[in-house]
């Protein structure tokens, strides 16, 4: 009996071992199998996937085909709208006329609406008999002729806040979606991976976002950023304290302490040579490490060769942006970047801006054939033929003397006073006055003011403005014109101007220095120790540079001077700093006066 079982147990064992090795063999079979199935799963996922996402561009491009039909019957609709309710005006809707047509039928028409297709040019304008008013449906008038319409006594009007919030929304979602890697993990999942961990992101929450331009979109920014409970920095020198305050955000002194505290940082800004670059090789250095960066108001502000180093660093931890130096465009150092995510300059893309757009227009077009107030005119108003021939000269003259004062000053302004002395102040001055105003707005909001709205964006910007006429002469002068500027410094700056002989516009007097002598498009402004010498350091630095002098006039008071250039050219940076290099040199400003 214990033999048998020592032989069962032994049959038992060699069972075993038999069934393991089947199993094992089986296993591995089984695991190899699997292996393969995974395999030819992933690979039907993949291509799955290159069709889904083929089919999701192919649905695009037809819904966007639909978006379009669906904006040009939204258009029709609007149109018959405005039927209805301008009884008084009648409409015609011509979608995809040739400029031959509109050519021929023009004469017939007090209004014209256009996008950026039609040139309003001289000789559209000169067959354009009965044309009041033109409007532009968008913000751009590179189409528009502005000086010859204003010629004819042809109104334009333009809709500058009409995307306002698309432009705004553009951004946040730049920042979002650069900040969570939504589109490389969208990117990442669509070609059939799926993996977590490498796309871990960075809240908005309690980080500091620094806004660099406080005007209409950087308004909007702050009041929904702070929604997001973030801490807001603005900088903005051309802005006043109470709209700081209004937007809840601190206001930074310098960019410099903007790019060294923000955690985040967006650009709201026109495009001029001083926010051209804002963000370059030299001041990456003084940005925070790990630091985001959206633009979304115009290619350029941030250098893209400086951008593109800050990301390779790691200072830049990504780049959000939907306006490009050059546009259109197709290949460009960022694009090597997976943190960089951007978009083809389609902030006014929506829906709703481009109602907007249509909305706004007619209004202003109805407006402008009502003889009521064009608020979003650029171009001067029609007025009486003698009065504007009276008061034209000192149009271009008070525009130039307010271009003056934010090129040698940088702090807000809390005041403006405009006063005229002799015979222009028994004129009507209303025109000259807004002149006067977006003369000293331009250099800082060169794409959003004009003539008509200078005055209340000023005062949106919390700057006092008024306007006094004087029963005297100043000093020897039949007519003049001064500002006196308050600032937030505490500092006063007076420009006095006036028309000469041969009716050019002349400056008589700047920060209380005595002068007279004519305005060109470029001009030099210099302080100066009153010694001897000076005046041909002046010149033979400037001759160095390449720099032609056409005239040179002195003010002097006690042992300081002050030089006025006119030059044939544009005067650099670099150039600027030579001068400032000179020793009887304190300060020096290059004036540009080009209207």
């Amino acid at each position: 009996m214990k033999d048998l079982t020592a032989d069962a147990a032994q049959e038992v064992k060699v069972l075993a071992k038999e069934k393991a090795a089947d199993v094992k063999a089986k296993s591995a079979d089984a695991a190899q199998e699997i292996k393969v199935l995974v395999k030819e799963k992933a690979a039907d996922v993949k291509a799955k996937s290159a069709d889904a996402a083929h089919d999701v561009n192919e649905l695009v491009k037809a819904k966007s085909a639909d978006a379009a039909k669906d904006l040009e019957a939204t258009l029709k609709v609007k149109a018959e709208e405005l039927k209805q309710k301008a009884r008084d005006v009648k409409v015609d809707v011509k979608v995809g006329i040739s400029r031959e047509e509109i050519l021929e039928i023009i004469h017939e028409y007090d209004a014209l609406i256009v996008r950026s297709v039609i040139k309003v040019d001289k000789e559209l304008l000169d067959k354009a008999k009965n044309l009041k008013i033109v409007g532009r449906a968008g913000n751009g008038t590179d189409n528009i002729n502005i000086p010859e319409a204003t010629a004819h006594g042809v109104i334009v009007a333009n809709t500058p806040d009409s995307n306002t919030v698309s432009a705004c929304e553009i951004a946040i979602g730049l920042m979002i979606a650069s900040a969570r890697n939504i589109v490389a993990a969208n990117n990442f999942i669509k070609s059939g991976k799926w993996e977590r961990e490498i796309f871990v992101g960075s809240e908005l929450f309690e980080k500091t976002l620094g806004i660099i331009g406080l005007g209409r979109i950087g308004s909007l920014m702050a009041k929904r950023m702070k929604a997001f409970g973030m801490e807001l920095i603005a900088y903005d020198p051309y802005i006043s304290d109470e709209i700081f305050k209004r937007n809840g955000c601190k206001k930074a002194e310098t960019l410099d302490e903007l790019l060294e505290k923000s955690d985040i940082i967006t650009i709201h800004t026109p495009k001029t040579k001083e926010t051209l670059n804002m963000i370059n090789a030299e001041n990456l250095h003084k940005l925070k490490d790990g630091v985001r960066l959206v633009n979304a108001a115009r290619g350029g502000l941030f250098n893209e060769e400086a951008v593109a180093e800050g990301l390779r660093s790691g200072k830049i931890a990504s780049f959000g942006y939907d306006v490009h130096a050059v546009e259109p465009r197709s290949e460009c150092v960022l694009y090597e970047f997976d943190n960089v995510v951007t978009t083809p300059h389609i902030g006014a893309t929506t829906y709703e801006a481009q109602r907007n757009v249509g909305t706004q227009v007619v209004k202003q077009v109805l407006n402008g054939l009502r003889g009521e107030i064009v608020e979003t005119a650029v171009n001067l108003p029609a007025i009486g033929r003698e009065e504007f021939l009276i008061v034209k000269p000192f149009i271009n003259l008070a525009e130039k003397l307010g271009k003056i004062y934010f090129q040698i000053e940088k702090a807000p302004i809390t005041n403006i006073a405009i006063n005229y002395y002799g015979e222009i102040a028994e004129q009507e001055t209303a025109l000259v006055d807004s002149t006067a105003v977006k003369g000293i707005l331009e250099p800082v909001l060169k794409e959003e003011v004009n003539y008509i709205n200078s005055k209340s964006l000023a005062e949106k910007r919390g700057i006092n403005i008024s306007i006094n006429k004087k029963d005297h002469k100043y000093e020897n002068y039949s007519s003049a014109i001064e500002f006196i500027i308050n600032n937030e410094d505490g500092k006063k700056v007076n420009v006095v101007g006036t028309i000469g002989m041969n009716n050019e516009e002349r400056i008589i007097s700047l920060k209380n220095y005595n002068m007279d002598m004519a305005i060109s498009d470029n001009m030099i402004y210099l302080g100066n120790d009153d010694v001897p010498g000076v005046i041909g350091a002046v010149g033979a630095t400037l001759g160095k540079e390449n720099i032609n002098i056409a005239t040179m006039n002195v003010g002097r008071r006690e042992n300081s001077a002050i030089m006025l250039l006119t030059v044939d050219s544009e005067v650099s940076k670099e150039s600027l700093e030579e001068l400032k290099r000179l020793s009887q040199i304190k300060w020096a400003y290059y004036l540009d006066l080009a209207i």
